[in-house]
């Protein structure tokens, strides 16, 4: 059986529980708050983060992942004995960590001329976040378990990460004002309308697909896109923040709506919190062929 390591980052959301069992190494951002800095999934967890970004004033930023750190990645995994490294990364269009991945694994390969042919390391562009590939990091690590090759994983990963779409709602434009993500006018006249933009994330492109009024509207508004584009059958995602209540009315809409229960929910962390705030709503899913 191949001895193969998956790798992400903090972005894609998934556990501690699955991070553990799943035996992934996760790659933490860092995240500046004032003079604080601070190591996302080591200082805090999500609930704790939720509650610092609230009672910060500033904008939090968050530091990509090193081509350094990537260096210390390879070489370890490569002296342990492992045959192969498959990491998925957070969007490159968002953050320069896919590049850093990218950068590690020519040095490495630069330094070890005797792992060509023995030792692989795979770069995905996940194209997204949180659970568009946390889902299939998590899937993968049971195809490892069972012995699948290396290129077969490569293949389900990347099937899976080019076609996954999320639909997701912030219910404050807040945050969205303070990172820029939305302008300022508009945020303060959303905020007066009682507006909450639905955002389309897919094929590294996270546009404005449609605004609702008023918090009882995000829902049904994004389980009725999902439903227009989802390939029918298959897994799905739901994905909330600091309001528990969201995550299970979504659960209970989308059981009724789609028929079948999510394969797993997922709580935003901070990279994805720091833009959105942490109350938001969101399905990801694979789309129609």
């Amino acid at each position: 059986m191949p001895k193969i390591k998956l790798m992400g980052d903090s972005a894609c959301d998934i556990t501690y529980e699955q991070e553990k069992e799943c035996d992934i190494e996760v790659m933490n951002f860092k995240v500046a708050m004032g003079d604080n800095s601070y190591t996302t999934r080591v200082d805090f967890d999500n609930k704790k983060f939720y509650k610092m970004l609230d009672e910060f004033g500033g904008l939090p930023s968050t530091s990509q992942v090193t081509a350094f750190e990537f260096e210390e990645a390879y070489e370890k995994y490569f002296s342990e004995g492992y045959e192969g490294i498959i990491y998925v990364s957070i969007n490159k269009n968002g953050s320069g960590t896919y590049n850093n991945a990218i950068m590690a694994k020519n040095t490495f390969f630069e330094n070890h001329p005797d792992a060509d042919g023995k030792f692989k390391i795979a770069v995905i562009d996940s194209h997204s976040y949180t659970c568009a590939y946390g889902y299939p990091l998590v899937c993968a690590a049971d195809m490892v378990k069972h012995g699948e090759s290396f290129e077969r994983i490569v293949e389900y990963i990347t099937d899976w990460v080019d076609n996954a779409v999320i639909y997701f709602a912030m219910y404050t434009l807040k945050y969205a004002k303070k990172s820029g993500r939305i302008p300022s006018a508009a945020a303060f006249v959303g905020e007066m309308l009682g507006l909450r933009p639905v955002m389309k994330i897919a094929d590294g492109e996270i546009i404005t697909h449609d605004k609702v009024r008023g918090d009882k509207n995000v829902i049904p508004t994004l389980i009725r896109h999902t439903l227009g584009s989802m390939e029918p059958g298959t897994p799905y995602c739901c994905i909330y923040g600091s309001d528990g209540d969201v995550e299970g009315e979504l659960v209970e809409e989308c059981i009724k709506a789609i028929g079948y229960p999510p394969a797993f929910t997922t709580e935003i962390g901070a990279a994805v919190a720091i833009n959105s705030g942490p109350a938001v709503a969101g399905i990801m899913f694979r789309k129609k062929q």
